[in-house]
């Protein structure tokens, strides 16, 4: 099955309400339809943007900024739902901070589907900065989404990192890597986008990467974004040599991919990594013995 995928290089804004705010992304995600896209992926924080609304005290202060979006968060899914609805396409609609009933907040990325329904995948793993945030948890179940479309998975920013987490959704048969993502030097950009190339090529699946651009000197979070949007393969036969389907610094990289490109290659593949995956977990080569020279 052939598909196209959009995923956001989305410049952070500075909305006066939560209406500006739904209308900036009512018409990005209007762009990647018109160029026929059926699967559209938004960055990770997205949420983080509303807090643009809030006083300077609020906004400047991620505690309070997460506190005060609490209250918006259905409205989020409404946009989220409704954008999808409207132009017949599953929305991965950034990540919401939501606050737990132990008073944490998980980084939460929502995927709507144009029939109204509504899932997510949390993110498993905190970087640095989240950790000394000292309010936020980790997701505690990996999952992959069936559709209409194939199978399809999410990880969050740091996640596609960790190859395990990934290998479990290939496992689980999934063909397509949602990554919504937020860095902000270039070196942390080049681990995502490393790290999303590398389970392209392990797996094989598609990944298609999402990420924050420009300054948000308003947002102790959203402060500086780099990085560019992507679109990747595995690197064999059949696929591009370099793995690099799309890639954008701006706007959305955008790309037809074939989900049965990957049994139609299996037989004249150049290399096997997904059923070689088990040989590295042979019980005597899980440990490196240390010999003396």
């Amino acid at each position: 099955m052939k598909i196209k995928l959009a995923a956001a290089c989305h410049g952070i804004g500075e909305p006066e309400d939560f209406a500006a705010f739904a209308e900036g992304i009512a018409e990005q995600v209007a762009t990647a339809a018109a160029q026929g896209a059926q699967v559209v992926v938004l960055p990770e924080y997205l949420a983080l943007e509303i807090a643009a609304i809030f006083p300077a005290e609020i906004r400047g202060d991620l505690l309070r900024s997460l506190d005060a979006l609490q209250a918006l968060h259905e409205d989020y899914l409404a946009l989220a739902r409704e954008l999808a609805r409207r132009h017949a396409l599953l929305l991965l609609a950034g990540t919401f901070l939501l606050r737990m009933d132990c008073g944490r907040y998980r980084n939460r990325a929502y995927l709507a589907a144009p029939d109204g329904r509504i899932v997510y995948q949390d993110k498993l793993t905190l970087t640095g900065y989240e950790r000394a945030a000292g309010v936020l948890e980790v997701g505690d179940e990996l999952k992959v989404f069936e559709c209409d479309l194939g199978r399809l998975a999410v990880n969050i920013c740091y996640d596609a990192e960790f190859p395990l987490y990934a290998r479990a959704q290939a496992e689980a048969g999934a063909q397509l890597l949602l990554v919504p993502s937020c860095t902000d030097t270039e070196a942390g950009a080049q681990r995502v986008r490393l790290g999303c190339r590398a389970r392209a090529l392990e797996n094989p699946l598609y990944v298609a990467c999402a990420v924050t651009a420009g300054q948000a000197p308003w947002s102790p979070a959203l402060d500086s974004n780099t990085g560019a949007a992507g679109i990747y393969a595995p690197i064999d036969r059949g696929f591009p040599d370099d793995g690099v389907i799309a890639q954008a610094q701006a706007g959305w990289a955008i790309a037809e991919v074939d989900l049965g490109a990957f049994a139609a290659n299996a037989g004249h593949a150049q290399v096997s990594i997904a059923s070689d995956w088990p040989a590295q977990l042979r019980p005597q080569v899980q440990r490196a013995r240390v010999e003396r020279l």
